[in-house]
C-alpha cells in the first residue's frame, strides 16, 4: 500500500491543518462515487443503508492533576482504569472500531455484497494511534485501500473534534471540517478522502438558525461535500409539514437574513431507536415492506437509512455482528439490497434524476420564520422576528435539533460555553492580527486544543467533570494562543 502523500502526526500532534489547498483539491477534483456494480435500480423493490457513528473525545487525564494532565483519548482511560464504572466495556469498543475490518473480508470471500457507512471523528483517530491501537488503525486502512474492501466502504466525513454546528462559532465549525479531511488523508490517503462525498453531524444537530443553517451549507459545499444526513425532526418542507416520503433524497436549502443561499442533497434518518435500530438491522426490515416510488417522474427504489453510535450498549456490542452478517448474507443479490449512499445518488442519476429534481427541505421552524422575513431584511430584523416568535409559539427554538429534538446544544451549558467561546474569538483576533501561517507548530498546538475543546461531550453532560475537561482544554488553547506553553 502506498504511503500517505503527508504525515500522520507532526510534533506529536495529528496533521489537522497546513495543507489546505492540497485537500482542497482532492475534495474538488476527486473521482464521484459510481453506481453499484451489479445492481440496476430499475428492478428493485427497496433498497437501505447503515452507518455506524465512532467517536471518543480526547481529555486531560493522563495524570492526576488536571492543570497539567497529558491529553489522552477516552478509551485510553477507560482501558487503563477497567475498575471504574462502565470501563470494562473498553476493550470491546476498541474491538467494535476494528471489527468492520474483520467482517467485510470475511462476507466478500462468501460472494456477498456487504456495505456499510463509517463516520469516526478526529479525537477517536488519533486517540486510537496515542494509545497504541496500530492494529485498529490498519484494519480499517485495509478496507478502505483495497480496491475490493474499498467497494463496499463510503466513509462520512465528520468535525474532527465532534462539535455540533448550532452551538460552535460557524469560523470553527469550518476549521473541524478541514482538520478532519486533513487528519483522514494523512492516516488514508488522498485518493480515499476524494471518495469522501456525505458529511455525517455530530448528534444530528443541524442549526435552524437561518444565518448559521446557510453558513453550515456553505462550508459543507465549500468543502466538498455532496450530500448530508439529516434527522427527520429537524426538517420540514417549505409550507411547514414534514416531509412527506422520507425514503428519498432532497435537496436542502437553506436561505440567510441577506438573501444568500445554499443548498445541498439532504438523506433523511428517520425516527426511531437508533442503536436498537442498526443494532438489529431494522432499516432491511422496513425497506422490505416498501415499494417503487415516483421521483420526478422516474421509479425509483426507496432508500431507508439509519445511523447509531458503533460501540454504545449492549445491543451494538453483542447484537450488531450476527445480525448484521445474517442480513448481508440475506439480502445480497436480492430486490431489497444493502447499499451505500453516493452509490444510490448515482444509480438514480443514471436513471435520469437531476439535483434539481430532488423535493425541497428546509431546517425547522424556517416556516414560520419565513412568513415575517424578506431575503435581504439582514441580520437586524431576523433577530427581532426570532425574539417575538419564541415569546408567541412555547415551543419555538433556534438552537438547532438533534438525535431526541429535546436537547438545547446551548441552554444550560455557559460553564463550559462561556471558556470555549472565549478561546475561539482569541483564536480567531490572534490569526488576524499576527497572520500566522497554517503550518506554524504554535497555530497547530492552538487549533488542536481549541477544536478538542469543543467537542459535544463537554457539552452534553453540562456539569462536573466533563465541565471541568472543557475548560480545561479551553485553557490551554489560549495558552498557545500567547505562547505560553511552549
Amino acid at each position: 500500500m502506498a504511503e500517505s502523500v503527508f504525515p500522520e502526526l507532526i510534533d506529536g500532534l495529528p496533521n489537522i491543518c497546513g495543507q489546505e489547498e492540497r485537500v482542497g483539491e482532492a475534495m474538488a477534483n476527486g473521482r464521484l462515487v459510481g453506481a453499484a456494480d451489479g445492481v440496476d435500480l430499475r428492478e428493485l423493490r427497496s433498497c437501505f443503508a447503515v452507518a455506524l457513528h465512532m467517536h471518543q473525545p480526547l481529555i486531560p487525564a493522563g495524570g492526576e492533576d488536571i492543570s497539567t494532565a497529558a491529553v489522552i483519548g477516552n478509551l485510553q482511560w477507560m482501558t487503563e482504569h477497567q475498575d471504574i464504572g462502565d470501563n470494562h466495556n473498553a476493550p470491546m469498543m476498541r474491538w467494535c472500531y476494528k471489527r468492520m475490518g474483520e467482517f467485510l473480508p470475511q462476507l466478500l470471500d462468501e460472494g456477498l455484497r456487504p456495505r456499510v457507512m463509517l463516520d469516526y471523528s478526529g479525537t477517536l483517530l488519533y486517540g486510537l494511534r496515542q494509545m497504541g491501537a496500530h492494529d485498529v488503525l490498519d484494519a480499517l486502512v485495509r478496507i478502505t485501500r483495497a480496491p475490493r474492501e474499498s467497494r463496499t466502504v463510503e466513509w462520512l466525513g465528520s468535525t474532527w473534534g465532534h462539535a455540533v454546528a448550532p452551538s460552535t462559532p460557524v469560523q470553527d465549525f469550518r476549521l473541524h471540517v478541514q482538520a478532519w479531511q486533513h487528519h483522514f488523508a494523512s492516516i488514508f490517503g488522498l485518493d480515499a478522502l476524494s471518495r469522501v462525498r456525505g458529511f455525517s453531524p455530530a448528534e444530528m444537530a443541524l442549526p435552524n438558525h437561518p444565518d448559521v443553517a446557510y453558513e453550515f451549507v456553505r462550508t459543507l459545499r465549500d468543502c466538498g461535500y455532496r450530500w448530508v444526513l439529516v434527522q427527520e425532526h429537524t426538517v420540514e418542507t417549505p409550507d411547514g409539514t414534514p416531509p412527506a416520503n422520507p425514503h428519498v433524497p432532497h435537496r436542502l436549502v437553506c436561505t440567510n437574513s441577506r438573501g444568500e443561499t445554499a443548498d445541498i442533497i439532504a438523506i433523511v434518518k428517520t425516527q426511531g431507536s437508533d442503536t436498537k435500530l442498526v443494532g438489529q438491522m431494522q432499516p432491511y426490515y422496513e425497506a422490505l415492506g416498501l415499494g417503487p416510488v415516483e421521483l420526478a417522474g422516474t421509479r425509483v427504489p426507496p432508500l431507508v437509512v439509519q445511523i447509531a453510535d458503533g460501540e454504545n450498549g449492549g445491543v451494538m456490542m453483542n447484537e450488531f455482528p450476527p445480525k448484521y452478517v445474517d442480513v448481508v448474507r440475506e439480502c445480497s443479490d436480492s430486490t431489497t439490497p444493502m447499499v451505500n449512499v453516493s452509490e444510490y445518488l448515482a444509480g438514480i442519476a443514471e436513471l435520469g434524476v437531476t439535483d434539481r429534481d430532488l423535493p425541497q427541505l428546509r431546517p425547522l421552524w424556517h416556516h414560520l420564520i419565513w412568513q415575517r422575513l424578506s431575503p435581504g431584511d439582514g441580520p437586524l430584523r431576523l433577530a427581532s422576528v426570532i425574539t417575538d416568535l419564541a415569546a408567541e409559539q412555547p415551543r419555538f427554538h433556534t438552537e438547532g435539533g438533534s438525535w431526541t429534538n429535546d436537547v438545547s446544544w446551548v441552554q444550560g451549558y455557559e460553564d463550559v460555553l462561556a471558556p470555549m467561546d472565549r478561546a475561539s474569538a482569541a483564536f480567531h483576533q490572534w490569526r488576524t492580527d499576527t497572520d500566522v501561517a497554517t503550518s506554524d507548530p504554535r497555530y497547530r498546538r492552538a487549533l488542536f486544543h481549541l477544536l478538542s475543546a469543543e467537542t459535544s461531550c463537554y457539552r452534553y453532560w453540562g456539569q462536573g467533570r466533563w465541565t471541568e475537561y472543557g475548560a480545561e482544554m479551553a485553557r490551554r488553547a489560549m495558552q498557545a494562543i500567547q505562547g505560553r506553553d511552549e
